[in-house]
C-alpha cells in the first residue's frame, strides 16, 4: 500500500532529476543543437591538451579530484582510498561503475572503493548522476559515479603522443612518477599509461607539546592501464581494455588493521555499430570481468588485543547493451545490463595462548549476487527551451549464500533463513528544464528502491571502529524506498555565473544497525553488536551555491558553498552528514602562467553520538598554488608547485574515520613533460 501511494504521488507530480548524456548522444546535428541537456555534474580529471595546465595539483589522487564536486565528501580513513559520499549517503546507495563497469569492493571495511583502483593519468572524467538519474547501470537512492577513461579515438592523421611526469608532497614525502602514450590513426588507437606512488607516514598540523606524525598512513601504489581501439569497417568498431592495480604495505590510522596487498584487475571488451538504422545513432555493447583481492592483516601493529587476518575476494563478470537514437523531438536511450558477483570474506584469530585453538569464521559467507535490469530514458525538446526527461527502469536482484558454514553462522539468528532470495527493483523518474533570458530552471521528482548489500544482509560480525559495535547483517529486510525532488536555478553571463540547488530525499524502511542485547560481541573490544533494522523514514536534504566572476582581465573570483541535514525516525540522527562548508578562491593567469590563492573551512558538525561521532571543531586553511607551462612546437613542459594547509593548522572533519586529524603543511611540485 506504501508503494502504491508513493507510486501514484509521483503520477501526479511528474518530473525528477535529469540523466547526464552519453559522449555520444551530445554529437548532434546542426538541426538539433538547440536542444536543452541539462547536465547533473561532470569532473574533468585529465586532458591531456588542457587540463594540465589548469589545475593546481595535476598528479593529485583521483580522490582529490572527486572531493571538488559539492555533491561528493570523501570519508578518510587514512591517506589512501578515500569513500566516495554521495548526497550524504555511503557507497550501499550509490552505483560506482568504472567506464559502466559494476565493481564491488573486496573489503568490509570498505578500505577499498573503486575509485582507489585507478588513477588521474587514465581517467578524462568523472560523471555524477543525482537521484534516479544514476540507475542506468543498476538500483540506486543517492545517485551514480562513472569514472570515465581517457581514450585517443580514431583520427584523420597519424598521431603519437605521451607524457613523462614526476611528483613530490613534502608532508609524506610521497613520490610519484609516470608515463603515458598514446597513438591514433583512422583504423586503430591505443592508450597506454602507468603510475607509480610511495609515501610514508603524513604528518598533522601542529599541536603544542605533542608529536604530528600520523602512524600507520603510509602507502604503496602502482597503477597501469591500457586501451585498444580497432575500427573493423566504417561504423563497426571493436575495444579492448585492462586496468591492473597494486598497493601494499597501505596503513589505515583510523582502523586498527592495515593492508599487506590490495590487487584488481579490471578488463572488458566492447562492440559499437554507429549509425546502423534511421533514429539509432549509436549501439554499443560490453563484456568485462574483474577480480579483486584485498588482504588485511595487524602484523605491524606492535600491540594488539588479538592477532587476526581478514582476507577478502570479490568476482564481477557482467555486461551492458545501450541504443542510442533520436526521432522527432524525441532524444532516447536504453541500457539492458547485468552482472553476477561473488563477495568472500574470513577472518582468522590468533589467540596469545599457543596452546589455545585458532578462531574462523566467514564474515562474507561466499554471496552470489545476481543482477539484470532495462532502463529506458527519453529526452523530449517541445521548444529550444523546454525540455522534458523521462526514465524509468526495472530490475530483478538474487542473493544467493553458497557456503554451509556462511549459511548455519547466519542461522543462529535466522533459524529459518533460506540460502536464496529474490527481490525486484523499481525505479522512475522525470526533470523538466527552461531556458529564458540568462535563466536556466530545472526542477524534478522520482522514486526508487534497492536491496540490501552483502554486508547489510549477510554480514557477520563486522566491526565498526568509529561507533565499536559489531555488526550482523539481516537478510529479511525490506527493499530500502527513496522519494527525492530536485530544484536548481542558473544564471550565466559573459564575466558571472551562478547556480544554487537544492534536493530532498524522503527515505522508507532506511536500513540502519541497532544495537541487540544480550548478545555477546566476537571482537573483545567492541562494546556489543548492532544488527541492522530498518527505521520508518529518514530525511536528507542537501544544498550548494557555486559562484564564479571574471571581475577583471586576467583575474577571477570564484566559490563554493554546501551543507546537509539528515534525521532519521526515532531520534536517529544521521551519520556522515557534512556541516556548512565552503571554499572561496582568487585566480591570476596570464598567457602560460597563473597563480591561485583559496581558503577553505567548515563549521563544526552536528554529530551522531549513536554512531560514534564526535563533533569537531569549526576549522578554515588556507592554500596557495603556482603554474607555469613552456611550449617548444609541439612540446609542452609544465611546472606546478604550492602548498597546502599552508599555516599548518591541526584540524580534523567530520569524515575523518576515528577523529583521525588531517595533513598539516604540505608543500608539492608537479613536473610534465608531454610530447
Amino acid at each position: 500500500m506504501k508503494q502504491s501511494f508513493i507510486m501514484l504521488l509521483f503520477l501526479c507530480c511528474g518530473f525528477y532529476v535529469s540523466a547526464q548524456q552519453e559522449e555520444d548522444s551530445l554529437k548532434k546535428t546542426a538541426s538539433d543543437t538547440l536542444k536543452i541537456h541539462e547536465l547533473d555534474e561532470v569532473i574533468i580529471i585529465a586532458n591531456p591538451t588542457v587540463k594540465y595546465m589548469k589545475e593546481n595539483k595535476a598528479l593529485g589522487s583521483v580522490d582529490g579530484y572527486l572531493e571538488q564536486s559539492n555533491a561528493l565528501n570523501m570519508v578518510k580513513r587514512g591517506a589512501y582510498a578515500w569513500e566516495p559520499i554521495l548526497n550524504g549517503m555511503s557507497t550501499e546507495r550509490s552505483v560506482l561503475t568504472i567506464d559502466g563497469m559494476r565493481i564491488f569492493h573486496a573489503c568490509t571495511d570498505k578500505m577499498d572503493p573503486i575509485t582507489s583502483y585507478v588513477e588521474n593519468t587514465n581517467l578524462s572524467s568523472a560523471k555524477i548522476e543525482e537521484g534516479q538519474s544514476g540507475s542506468e547501470y543498476g538500483a540506486t537512492i543517492a545517485g551514480s559515479i562513472d569514472l570515465i577513461r581517457r581514450k585517443t579515438g580514431f583520427k584523420e592523421n597519424k598521431t603519437l603522443g605521451g607524457s613523462v611526469f614526476a611528483g613530490f608532497e613534502s608532508n609524506n614525502k610521497q613520490q610519484i612518477y609516470g608515463t603515458t602514450l598514446n597513438y591514433s590513426s583512422k583504423r586503430f588507437y591505443t592508450d597506454i599509461d602507468f603510475t607509480y606512488r610511495d609515501a610514508e607516514n603524513y604528518k598533522a598540523g601542529h599541536q603544542s607539546g605533542k608529536s604530528n606524525e600520523v602512524n600507520f598512513s603510509q602507502f604503496t601504489k602502482y597503477n597501469t592501464s591500457a586501451t585498444m581501439g580497432v575500427k573493423l569497417t566504417e561504423r563497426h568498431e571493436l575495444e579492448g581494455s585492462i586496468i591492473y592495480d597494486k598497493a601494499t604495505d597501505v596503513g589505515y590510522p583510523g582502523l586498527p588493521m592495515d593492508v599487506s596487498l590490495a590487487e584488481a584487475i579490471i578488463g572488458s571488451v566492447a562492440y559499437r555499430y554507429r549509425n546502423p538504422s534511421e533514429h539509432i545513432r549509436l549501439w554499443e555493447t560490453k563484456i568485462y570481468y574483474n577480480n579483486i583481492t584485498h588482504k588485511m592483516d595487524d602484523s605491524p601493529r606492535p600491540v594488539v588485543p588479538i592477532r587476526m587476518d581478514m582476507p577478502g575476494w570479490s568476482k564481477t563478470g557482467g555486461f551492458y547493451s545501450k541504443i542510442l537514437g533520436e526521432k522527432g523531438i524525441h532524444s532516447f536511450k536504453t541500457t539492458l545490463s547485468g552482472y553476477l558477483n561473488n563477495s568472500l570474506a574470513e577472518m582468522t584469530m590468533y589467540p596469545n595462548d599457543p596452546n589455545e585453538k585458532e578462531m574462523f569464521m566467514l564474515t562474507w559467507p561466499d554471496v552470489n549476487t545476481l543482477y539484470g535490469g532495462l532502463n529506458i530514458e527519453d529526452n523530449i525538446s517541445f521548444t529550444p527551451h523546454l525540455s522534458l526527461l523521462i526514465e524509468g527502469g526495472i530490475g530483478v536482484h538474487q542473493n544467493e549464500i553458497r557456503s554451509q558454514l556462511g549459511l548455519n553462522s547466519l542461522q543462529l539468528f535466522y533459524p529459518d533463513l533460506k540460502p536464496q532470495k529474490t527481490r525486484i527493483l523499481k525505479n522512475i523518474s522525470s526533470h523538466i528544464s527552461y531556458h529564458h533570458n540568462k535563466f536556466l530552471y530545472s526542477f524534478g521528482i522520482g522514486y526508487g528502491d534497492r536491496a540490501p548489500t552483502v554486508s547489510e544482509g549477510y554480514g557477520f560480525y563486522l566491526l565498526n571502529v568509529n561507533d565499536n559495535y559489531d555488526y550482523v547483517g539481516n537478510p529479511y529486510m525490506k527493499n530500502e524506498q527513496a522519494l527525492n525532488t530536485d530544484l536548481s536555478v542558473t544564471y550565466e553571463r559573459e564575466k558571472f555565473t551562478a547556480k544554487a540547488k537544492v534536493n530532498y530525499f524522503y527515505m522508507l524502511d532506511y536500513m540502519v544497525g541497532k544495537i541487540r542485547e544480550g548478545v555477546p560481541s566476537m571482537n573483545i573490544t567492541a562494546n556489543g553488536i548492532k544488527v541492522y533494522e530498518q527505521l520508518n523514514n529518514a530525511h536528507l536534504f542537501n544544498s550548494s551555491l557555486s559562484l564564479n566572476y571574471n571581475f577583471i582581465e586576467h583575474w577571477n573570483l570564484g566559490g563554493d558553498a554546501s551543507y546537509r541535514y539528515g534525521q532519521g525516525a526515532k531520534n536517529t540522527v544521521l551519520p556522515l552528514i557534512q556541516p556548512f562548508s565552503y571554499k572561496i578562491r582568487v585566480r591570476y593567469e596570464q598567457n602560460s602562467f597563473y597563480a591561485e590563492t583559496s581558503v577553505e573551512g567548515s563549521t563544526k558538525n552536528r554529530n551522531s553520538i549513536e554512531f560514534g561521532e564526535t563533533q569537531k571543531s569549526a576549522y578554515a586553511i588556507a592554500n596557495l598554488a603556482l603554474s607555469k607551462s613552456f611550449s617548444f612546437g609541439k612540446q609542452d613542459l609544465i611546472l606546478k608547485a604550492g602548498v597546502e594547509n599552508l599555516f599548518n593548522r591541526y584540524y580534523s572533519t567530520f569524515d575523518d574515520w576515528f577523529g583521525i586529524p588531517r595533513m598539516g603543511r604540505n608543500i608539492y611540485a608537479n613536473v610534465i613533460y608531454r610530447f
